[in-house]
């Protein structure tokens, strides 16, 4: 199953530029077979999401992307964000203790607002962004890198705040799912694997 794990629509991320019926639109249009919507700090989308999943009977996930006094992790199996900032690691074992997932986001780039080294520090995530449509090649190879060193595995996510970036990068889950609960299982199995989108079409990154 490839799903998108980390895309902003413009309800509630301001700095998107994309509406959730249209990100629906291209991800389908890519071959998508789901999204993950994880706006800023924010899990209000979530009641729209689920009404829209029903109604299209197409999978959408709701996670959130919060901004730890670290840097950003995309979390899912919360229902709600903490207020203000708290530390990485604090933020990461409240989502580990409520049975859900944690993955860094984009930990490299240069806009301050990744994990960076700071992933040899902390614990429990269950994922590094090693592929991030809105990150440059070279911050994206460094965070493969430390997925490498540190043996977590590497997912793909667009990070999207337009429609043409959705689906950019994505990721293969080792089965289908159809709801939240089952999408962190699927994260927990340490077997997903990383896509990209070329020449109209999805391939996995080689791994060396």
């Amino acid at each position: 199953m490839l799903v998108d794990l980390h895309i902003h629509e413009s309800k509630y991320s301001l700095d998107s530029h994309v509406s959730l019926e249209k990100i629906v639109e291209e991800a389908k249009r890519k071959g998508l077979d789901g999204i993950a919507i994880t706006d800023h700090d924010d899990i209000q989308i979530k009641e729209e999401a689920e009404a829209l999943s029903r109604k299209l009977n197409y999978p959408i996930f709701v996670g959130v992307e919060y901004l730890t006094l670290e840097g950003d992790i995309v979390a899912f199996g919360i229902d709600e964000v903490p207020e203000g900032r708290i530390p990485a690691q604090e933020f990461i074992n409240l989502v580990n203790e409520a049975g859900g997932v944690c993955i860094s986001a984009h930990p490299f780039r240069t806009n301050n607002r990744g994990l960076k080294d700071n992933l040899y520090t902390i614990q429990g995530l269950a994922g590094i962004e090693g592929y991030n449509g809105s990150t440059d090649e070279k911050n994206n190879l460094k965070a493969v890198e430390s997925a490498k060193k540190l043996g977590i595995q590497v997912v793909g996510s667009s990070d999207a705040h337009h429609q043409v970036a959705v689906g950019r990068f994505a990721t293969k889950l080792p089965f289908p799912v159809k709801n939240v609960d089952e999408l962190i299982k699927a994260i927990k199995t340490n077997k997903c694997v990383p896509i990209v989108y070329e020449d109209g079409t999805y391939k996995e990154i080689k791994k060396d």
